[in-house]
């Protein structure tokens, strides 16, 4: 039988909902306030980042900047 929580190329796999719960649980614990909104406005509400930056009030590569910044923090605490 095989164990569907373990894969041997990509080694354990979380259930969907565990995943989404660790990622909801780092983007309240983890990001900034301005990290949350902009990568809810990016991937979610569809925005594109002149949108956001002209929501914000500010320049489109500092919305890039926090972007990437989150993007980052995610990845990292979503390694272990």
């Amino acid at each position: 039988m095989k164990n569907i929580l373990f894969d041997c190329t990509n080694g354990l796999q979380l259930p969907p909902e565990v995943q989404l719960q660790r990622i909801r649980r780092i983007m309240e614990n983890e990001l900034t306030q301005y990290q949350r909104e902009d990568l809810v406005s990016y991937y979610f509400r569809g925005m594109t980042i002149p949108e956001i930056a002209q929501e914000r009030g500010v320049h489109k590569s500092t919305v890039s900047r926090t972007l990437r910044r989150a993007e980052n923090k995610l990845k990292r605490y979503l390694q272990y």
